[in-house]
């Protein structure tokens, strides 16, 4: 039987060290990525599939300071939503369904979403950036930032 990488003494190393996860559609990384209007990268972020989409927003947003934070539903939380207002942006993420009280939304500013999407399916053109054939983080990191320079150039 294979097993995973062991994990250290101190608690390092193993899967998580390596933004590998296993979620419902199986064993896999998940790329978060927060980008400019233009739809190039600003901040690439790797974690193991299973992390969710929120957990992530600090980071992506750290040292930035946008005019607009547009996001989908995984996104949307109270005190996110408040963090990105209070630090004088507008934020367009549509307020999940079962919420009691439902937040509006500018859908002119939330269609503009889709050119992070577009990169994205530019970026998969890539074989690479497809199935993550690095064993390393760092190095599969280091394949999406070279399929996002190409797309980039393209």
């Amino acid at each position: 039987m294979r097993r995973g990488g062991e994990k250290k003494w101190d608690g390092a190393g193993g899967q998580a060290d390596q933004a590998l996860g296993r979620s419902r559609g199986g064993f896999g990384t998940k790329v978060h990525m927060s980008c400019d209007g233009l739809g190039h990268p600003v901040e690439l972020l790797l974690t193991g599939a299973q992390e969710s989409d929120i957990a992530q927003a600090e980071a992506l947003l750290a040292d930035h300071r946008p005019e607009e934070v547009i996001a989908d539903r995984g996104y949307d939380k109270k005190a996110l939503v408040e963090e990105i207002e209070s630090c004088g942006a507008r934020a367009v993420i549509p307020t999940q369904r079962g919420r009691k009280v439902q937040r509006q939304v500018d859908r002119h500013a939330y269609r503009e979403r889709n050119v992070c999407e577009r990169f994205w399916s530019k970026a998969k053109q890539y074989r690479r950036v497809a199935t993550r054939y690095e064993k390393k983080a760092a190095n599969y990191l280091a394949f999406v930032k070279v399929a996002a320079m190409m797309v980039m150039l393209q």
